[in-house]
């Protein structure tokens, strides 16, 4: 213990030499970002801008008919975009290896924060809106299960990497995320969100594929898991009804099918081209929620086909971009982390897309970086942002060149 220590000491004072020394020769310590780190922010800035447009054209008229101005929801946007611009600008120069301290912190603050909603004295601060309690209002409007899907990524990445070896078994290995699952669902299922129960469920799981867990073991929890799912999901009236309408929508209740069947009206009247921005009709009120959990349709009918193929594009870009930069990831932590983060984003904007155009049943999952909702704006942003320092390179720049962003590296 004696001699870690004093190595550690010795590691200390080696950095403060160093950084004295580049200090002296007029030197800096910067991140710079790799190609594909820069082609991520140009995608990414590429969805915030188009879906800013977007959403004006699919709140507009909402917020008028509630009373409000017509740029209600997207000053609202904005500013989450605003406060995702500082995070990201954080996230993607602070070293990305520094989340894996703080991933106990994340998971507990999460776990804290989804039970707030389903306590029965909280209704103050986390009134029931459209029939579910998934928001905490501490000034704004807070929802914590999209904080608790960054802490399953980050924590998930961290004890896989603790765990090393022992992620083959099943009881010291499996079992650990197992138990920690099961509360974050259970919280959410009681909310209810069971969408979000299986976001979590989806993401651990890819995190943990990629961490070396035995496919034995996933195979067996599956068989277990699946009837108990059916059994949630049975006491889930609304969901079950959603699945009805999926698989057989001639014989679905009206009020269940109606944002489906709408939406399909939608997508086909846009056609190949669209209407034009701010043509539309179905945002008149037939499409229900139409910034946020359909807004994909409003992309069909105002921009057509050729709309809905270019966002499918761009997520399939920074899909790409961001399993590349997993790929080259400094750590393992850090290649985990990353593919949590990419799978999350990815696969959260192809279901949207396979529900607004009728290949999934409704789920009520946003679409990243164009949907209104500014939790989940503000963490995408902030978790492009570790994406983007992952794909970075910690470099020192000598000399003259220090303040130039372009200029000559040292070893």
């Amino acid at each position: 213990m004696k001699s870690r220590t004093s190595g550690a000491n010795t590691a200390v004072a080696a950095g403060a030499r160093a950084s004295k020394s580049i200090a002296v020769q007029g030197g800096r310590r910067r991140w710079r970002m790799g190609v594909d780190a820069r082609a991520l922010v140009i995608v990414t800035a590429a969805l915030l801008a188009f879906g800013v447009a977007v959403l004006y054209s699919a709140s507009a008229l909402v917020a008028q008919r509630d009373g409000h101005g017509s740029t209600f929801f997207l000053l609202r946007q904005l500013g989450g975009i605003g406060i995702g611009i500082v995070l990201f600008a954080i996230a993607a120069k602070m070293d990305a290896e520094r989340w894996r301290d703080w991933a106990w912190p994340i998971m507990g603050i999460s776990i804290v924060m989804l039970l707030i909603p389903v306590l029965p004295f909280t209704g103050a601060i986390a009134p029931r809106i459209n029939g579910s309690r998934r928001w905490v209002n501490v000034g704004f409007a807070f929802q914590s299960s999209e904080l608790a899907k960054m802490a399953v990524i980050v924590w998930t990445a961290m004890l896989v990497v603790k765990k090393g070896d022992l992620m083959r078994r099943l009881t010291k290995g499996l079992l650990p995320f197992l138990l920690v699952l099961a509360v974050l669902n259970l919280l959410v299922l009681l909310e209810p969100d069971l969408s979000m129960a299986m976001t979590f469920t989806l993401i651990m799981g890819v995190i943990l594929f990629a961490g070396g867990v035995r496919i034995g073991h996933v195979v067996l929890l599956c068989v277990i898991a699946i009837p108990l799912f059916w059994h949630e999901l049975e006491k889930v009236q609304y969901a079950l009804l959603r699945m009805t309408s999926f698989f057989n929508p001639g014989h679905a209740p009206e009020v269940v099918g109606y944002q489906l069947k709408q939406s399909l009206i939608a997508v086909g009247s846009g056609g190949l081209w669209g209407v034009g921005f701010g043509q539309g009709r179905q945002q008149l009120g037939f499409v229900p929620f139409p910034y946020n959990d359909f807004i994909a349709s409003n992309i069909g009918e105002e921009w057509g086909w050729l709309g809905i193929v270019g966002v499918t594009l761009a997520f399939a870009v920074y899909g790409w971009l961001g399993f590349r930069i997993a790929k080259q990831a400094r750590s393992q932590f850090q290649q985990l982390m990353a593919i949590g983060i990419v799978f999350n984003t990815v696969s959260t904007a192809f279901l949207h897309i396979g529900v607004v155009i009728g290949l999934l049943p409704t789920t009520g999952l946003t679409l990243p970086f164009i949907s209104y909702g500014r939790t989940n704006l503000v963490l995408s942003i902030l978790m492009t942002g570790i994406l983007v320092n992952i794909g970075s390179v910690n470099e020192r720049v000598l000399g003259a060149h220090a303040t130039d962003p372009l200029g000559v590296t040292a070893a």
